[in-house]
């Protein structure tokens, strides 16, 4: 054989690994869009990557997660949706939002949308039903208006005599806070209870919240659902501490960050949920025929150190109920 023949042959055997390497198909990309911080949700994404992981997906090895955040700022998702589907990614998954959720539905009708959400999404008209979706969205609702009463039954239930309690909600989430204004003037209906609703939208707004409180005469305040809430969770914590207010947040994330108590839905499970569905339909599943899931499962969770604080007296009947008791 030539020298010069010999040469081209083997540098044809060098090249051929990198030429392999670049007909690689590329990984399936998943748009995540979230209206929280990374810092906030960091343990959540364990959840939904365990989902993935259950039907064979694993971040960065065989499928890669374009992430955009809205850091509690809604009025940013309708352009964080629309930069993914520019992106072409093959699957949107919408955790805990339904701002975020209604932003990816105005976004794209082709590609698929798995959704948390803990509004009816049947009545925001985000599905045609819970059991055949219908169009390019399915996912995970979180009992978001059943368990805004149960934190009123439990405030009731944690100070008898008390008549006047505060609902506090975020007016710019539309979809979610006329839902939950509706089923807690219900639930306070029932109870016997006088109800009065608060807004805020904006940090500088919170100290005038906790003004109100004290004028009206409310011994308790209820904190709906909202990402916006989620982010200033230790502000909204330390804001009712210092004025003495016992408070039901709509997580568990409050308790810890020294609130009174939270109820709310397990978000680790239903974010598992969510990764099972997208990796579902990347498998080649159709989010019309995949019914909307509930997740069913509930933590109620108690600060005693923040109730001694206070000078309540936390009922056995609670404590006895609590998945989990802080002291």
């Amino acid at each position: 054989m030539r020298r010069r023949e010999l040469i081209t042959l083997l540098g044809g055997v060098a090249a051929w690994p990198l030429t392999a390497r670049a007909q690689q198909p590329a990984l399936p990309v998943i748009g995540f869009l979230s209206s929280e911080s990374p810092a906030l949700f960091a343990n959540l994404l364990d959840a939904f990557r365990q989902g993935l992981g259950e039907v064979g997906y694993v971040d960065g090895q065989s499928v890669a997660i374009e992430y955009r955040w809205a850091e509690g700022q809604n009025n940013r998702l309708p352009a964080l949706a629309t930069d993914l589907v520019h992106r072409r990614v093959r699957v949107i998954a919408v955790p805990v939002t339904t701002p975020g959720a209604l932003a990816a539905k105005a976004a794209t009708t082709t590609i698929p949308i798995v959704i948390l959400t803990a509004a009816d999404p049947v009545a925001l008209g985000i599905v045609d039903s819970l059991n055949r979706p219908g169009g390019n969205i399915t996912g995970v609702t979180s009992l978001g208006e059943e368990l805004v009463a149960k934190r009123l039954e439990l405030m009731h239930e944690l100070l008898p005599s008390a008549a006047i309690m505060a609902l506090l909600v975020n007016p710019a989430n539309t979809a979610l806070t006329a839902s939950t204004t509706k089923a807690a003037r219900a639930a306070a209906s029932a109870l016997g209870l006088q109800l009065h609703i608060l807004e805020a939208s904006s940090e500088r707004e919170f100290d005038t919240i906790f003004v109100a409180l004290a004028q009206l005469r409310a011994s308790a305040l209820i904190i709906a659902v909202d990402s916006f809430f989620t982010g200033r969770r230790k502000q909204l914590a330390a804001l009712a501490s210092r004025h003495r207010v016992p408070a039901i947040y709509q997580s568990r994330d409050f308790a810890e960050a020294g609130g009174l108590m939270s109820y709310s839905a397990n978000l680790r499970d239903a974010l598992r949920l969510v990764g099972l569905y997208t990796g579902r339909i990347l498998k080649g599943e159709k989010p019309a025929d995949m019914p909307v899931q509930q997740a069913t499962k509930v933590d109620l969770i108690i600060n005693l150190k923040v109730a001694k604080t206070l000078g309540i007296t936390v009922p056995n009947t609670l404590i006895g109920r609590a998945d989990e008791i802080i002291e």
